[in-house]
């Protein structure tokens, strides 16, 4: 089994520094736990290409599955498991008339992620 060399803090600082090895940053505070989770697990969901698609077109406007199927280039079984998991993490909500449900992504910060990892503007204002 191969060894990794792993250095520590104090291995990396330069030799001849004198302060401690972290001062600290005025005013810094780390966000709460809770929040840094759920951002994690937002930005995991965000990993799939399909599921980009899907916010993409969402943030176009209001649409059912099988609209949607057709927009991303797949199938409407696998969009519906896609929009499952977005809905679980509150980045899509859905509207039931009749037999269908209408997808929408009202999160402005959905809107503002996607523009800037896209480069470009994203849906209506």
């Amino acid at each position: 089994m191969r060894r990794r060399h792993v250095r520590t803090v104090r291995q990396m600082v330069p030799a001849g520094y004198s302060g401690d090895v972290h001062d600290g940053i005025a005013g810094f505070e780390m966000p709460d736990p809770d929040d840094v989770r759920r951002a994690a697990d937002s930005l995991r969901l965000l990993a799939d290409a399909t599921r980009i698609k899907i916010l993409y077109a969402l943030l176009q406007g209001e649409t059912n599955v099988a609209c949607l199927a057709e927009l991303v280039g797949s199938q409407p079984a696998a969009v519906s498991q896609h929009l499952a998991k977005l809905r679980l993490a509150g980045l899509v909500e859905g509207r039931r008339e009749g037999t269908f449900v209408y997808y929408t992504a009202p999160d402005e910060r959905v809107r503002r992620l996607l523009a800037e990892a896209l480069g470009q503007p994203v849906g209506t204002a």
